[in-house]
């Protein structure tokens, strides 16, 4: 998949959340200044060129919907930022949440369990 921009995955959290929508409903959901629908709608044209949305005819416009799962996107997006910042070491990252105090021992055993469970 095309990665996403910093904007084009404000919106697509919004489609996620929505549901199947049309570009106006994302901008309702902005806080004013509202962006322009015309950028939205740009925005929703380019997140369909990228394989994210898919879109039906409905009345006299388009109703978009997510192509792409939130968590398949938030999985793929960790796999390439452990790739880029840890040389894909996934037991860097953890070293660096404990490191940082951002897990807990009971979490790590809890996550231990979890592991030795799933090797039965």
């Amino acid at each position: 998949m095309n990665r996403l921009t910093e904007k084009e995955e404000e919106v697509m959290e919004m489609i996620w959340t929505i549901g199947p929508c049309a570009p106006k409903d994302v901008v309702a959901r902005y806080d004013e200044p509202k962006p322009h629908i015309n950028t939205i709608a740009t925005m929703f044209q380019s997140l369909e060129r990228k394989g994210y949305l898919s879109h039906e005819a409905k009345g006299r416009g388009y109703i978009y919907y997510a192509v792409e799962d939130k968590e398949k996107y938030g999985r793929n997006k960790m796999k390439s930022f452990v790739g880029r910042f840890f040389g894909n070491s996934y037991m860097k990252v953890v070293s660096a949440f404990v490191e940082d105090e951002k897990v807990t021992e009971d979490e790590l055993l809890g996550l231990l369990r979890q592991l030795k469970e799933k090797e039965q």
